[in-house]
């Protein structure tokens, strides 16, 4: 009986393993509220997936202490590849630094499978500002140090971490100004209340358009396509500040190398797929669409990149 037993279990066991994946839905969970970019990015490629590998594919916001708490979610899950995350580059290689603990490991306990998308940030100031060019923010900076107010979405968000590398690598120091989110920010920053942010592309393209905000520089290795006027900082002078906004899909530790395979060559599938694609350039964002070996590579580069600039600026999430 026992022997019988046993031999049922493996073969059902069998029978499991050999259910073509997906044969359930897989939930593609994003760390943040709906409405940020990684849920736009979530739900762009969602659809696209379904139709390339089947099954379908569900979009779950689990958010909280920056993304940290869903990403720790997805760690705990199965790598069977029904759980997958949805990210931006916070809780990969910011978010740890900032937390004692996060509950996750972000160098040992994901499979990462590709960056999707990246966007620079833009160093913007408001239309009323009396500095025209970067240069005149630089010896402003110099000549009247802690003067110069500039916002952020936060304690240890991108916005903030570029203005910290942008003072380390100047040599200058202004005043940060942290809000709860990206949206006060921008209403202070266009009412005049503060002086200058490195926000996002994508949040200030419209009202950098529109006349309200000047773009004095991006962070990207290259001008942007929507803002092809706009020098980069390093064409300015300003070396080690080159950055970028990105989103990303991991795993937890363990997918199956097949899994893996088939779930990258539909995510690069979908996001260049010329709809796509034109909607993504659209709000900001740049395909890039990397291999899981590169992504793993500029992870463990970003990872240390943002602990030194955390370390050097004393930053903490509060």
């Amino acid at each position: 009986m026992k022997k019988l037993l046993t031999t049922l279990l493996l073969g059902l066991a069998t029978l499991a393993q050999a259910q073509p994946w997906p044969s359930k839905p897989v939930t593609l969970l994003v760390p943040f509220p709906a409405g940020g970019s990684s849920d736009a990015i979530a739900r762009a490629v969602g659809p696209r997936l379904q139709e390339k590998l089947g099954g379908s594919f569900i979009v779950d916001n689990k958010g909280g202490a920056g993304g940290t708490v869903g990403s720790a979610l997805v760690k705990r899950a199965a790598p069977d590849g029904y759980t997958l995350l949805v990210s931006s580059l916070g809780p990969f290689v910011i978010g740890p630094h900032l937390m004692k603990n996060v509950g996750y490991d972000p160098l040992k306990d994901f499979d990462y499978i590709t960056v999707a998308v990246q966007a620079p940030n833009v160093l913007a100031v408001p239309a009323s500002s009396p500095h025209k060019s970067l240069a005149e923010v630089v010896a402003f900076m110099k000549a009247n140090p802690d003067k110069m107010s500039f916002a952020s979405s936060g304690n240890g968000s991108s916005d903030h971490l570029t203005a910290e590398l942008f003072w380390q690598q100047t040599g200058t120091m202004g005043l940060h100004i942290p809000y709860k989110g990206g949206a006060p920010a921008l209403s202070d920053l266009l009412g005049g209340q503060v002086d200058a942010t490195f926000m996002n592309i994508n949040t200030g393209l419209s009202n950098i358009k529109a006349g309200k905000l000047k773009a004095l520089a991006v962070t990207g290795s290259k001008r942007s396509p929507q803002l092809p006027e706009v020098p980069t900082l390093e064409e300015l002078g300003i070396k080690g500040v080159t950055v970028y906004s990105w989103q990303a899909v991991a795993a937890p530790k363990g997918l199956p190398a097949d899994i893996k395979g088939k779930l990258h060559g539909a995510l690069v599938a979908a996001l260049n797929e010329p709809q796509v694609k034109a909607k993504l350039l659209e709000l900001g964002f740049e395909i890039v669409a990397n291999t899981p070996e590169q992504f793993s590579a500029y992870q463990a580069s970003e990872f240390a990149r943002w602990k030194k600039v955390i370390e050097l600026g004393k930053i903490t999430a509060d």
